[in-house]
């Protein structure tokens, strides 16, 4: 069941990763950063909640770092986590960077040579490990485990006649609540569990010098504000990604000590193993959602959802239908059916996002954002 539930989930993030309104901004065209040899434009967006994003020389720029993890054996997990690190980030930076303000840029401090270095354990060969130095035990409530996982950055830059500059970095530090390790090399894997207390300890300590490095890169003012975000990784065999529970704003120097909580959890629904739902009314409204659209068609393979709750208040539904047949008439006949069911029993007033789709591919897509009250849908053809 997991694993039906996980490729579905997973087709979805990559259709939403993939979603975007990009359209050239011609009025930013040829606008230097004060070098003939660079020449900044913006993406555009036709969405005033979202950033634009930064284009240098023609290109987007990517961040080598992106997705970097500490071994093989954890990225070989949870493929939600990432996707679900990178849209959390970018929430908590709209706290401090408007979006009608600032660009967006993937980050460029941090290189892939500087990330492993701060991802490793501190030792003579690491002294820039971030992770504590190992005391070589393999008992699993003996050894010192690996907290951090994984680091993100983001960039988010001001514009000024022709002129670019970093106007605020966030950085999200991905910690493990399930540390997994071998004994030995291809051997069985253990698992060694980080309690929400030693994480958050070592996840502020890691953040202080996080930000004390971070700042004595070149490019980065002593008032350029420094957003970490704390995100607890999800298990590998999750079905949903993590969440953040710790954020904290350096807004000049290296002091870090206002730190807020963030209150976020993620379910699949419906629930596996007999787990008890969040929220009850939400559970019950998706299932009666569910059953009417299952019964529509008998070759249906399933219908699951990816649930995000802020503060205890459900704020987006990511459904994934997995169907098994193909006609065209077919499809688009479900799809106005499965609009017409979203807008029944779906939860009112958030965001939902519907993902049709067989082994063969995306075969429609329907979205309401929050506050809306219409479904917008589209089904593609093969042509």
């Amino acid at each position: 069941m997991k694993k039906i539930l996980a490729a579905a989930l997973i087709a979805t993030a990559a259709l939403l990763a993939a979603c975007g309104n990009l359209s050239f901004n011609s009025s930013a065209a040829g606008k230097g950063s004060g070098s003939s040899a660079s020449k900044y434009t913006t993406t555009g967006t036709t969405d005033a909640s979202m950033y634009e994003g930064v284009i240098k020389d023609g290109r987007y720029q990517t961040s080598s770092a992106r997705g970097l993890q500490l071994t093989q054996n954890q990225q070989d997990g949870n493929a939600f986590n990432i996707k679900s690190m990178e849209a959390g980030l970018q929430a908590l930076s709209q706290k401090q960077f408007a979006t009608s303000k600032y660009l967006f840029e993937e980050g460029q401090l941090l290189t892939t040579a500087t990330t492993r270095k701060w991802l490793a354990h501190k030792s003579a060969k690491d002294a820039e490990g971030l992770n504590p130095k190992s005391n070589k035990s393999t008992d699993a409530n003996k050894r010192v485990p690996t907290y951090l996982q994984t680091i993100l950055e983001q960039d988010y830059m001001t514009q000024a006649g022709a002129k670019m500059t970093l106007g605020g970095v966030a950085i999200a530090l991905g910690m493990n609540e399930y540390d997994y390790y071998q004994k030995v090399k291809y051997g069985a894997t253990y698992t060694t569990h980080i309690t929400d207390a030693a994480m958050t300890a070592q996840g502020k300590r890691m953040a202080q010098e996080v930000v004390t490095r971070v700042r004595r890169m070149k490019g980065v003012a002593n008032d350029t504000p420094i957003l970490i975000g704390l995100y607890k990784l999800a298990a590998r065999d999750s079905l949903v990604g993590g969440t953040y529970f710790d954020y904290v704003l350096s807004p000049s120097g290296d002091t870090v000590s206002d730190w807020k909580p963030v209150n976020q959890q993620n379910e699949v629904l419906p629930t596996v193993d007999n787990k008890k739902p969040i929220n009850q009314t939400v559970s019950d409204d998706f299932a009666n959602f569910q059953s009417n659209v299952e019964n529509f068609f008998p070759t249906l393979a399933g219908v699951t959802a990816q649930a995000h709750y802020e503060s205890n208040q459900l704020t987006g539904l990511n459904v994934t239908i997995n169907t098994q047949f193909y006609g065209l008439t077919e499809i688009q006949s479900f799809t106005q059916y499965v609009g017409s069911m979203a807008s029944k029993y779906l939860p009112s007033g958030v965001k939902v996002q519907i993902t049709v789709q067989s082994t063969q591919g995306i075969q429609a897509f329907l979205s309401r954002s929050r506050g809306a009250k219409d479904f917008t849908t589209h089904v593609f053809d093969s042509y």
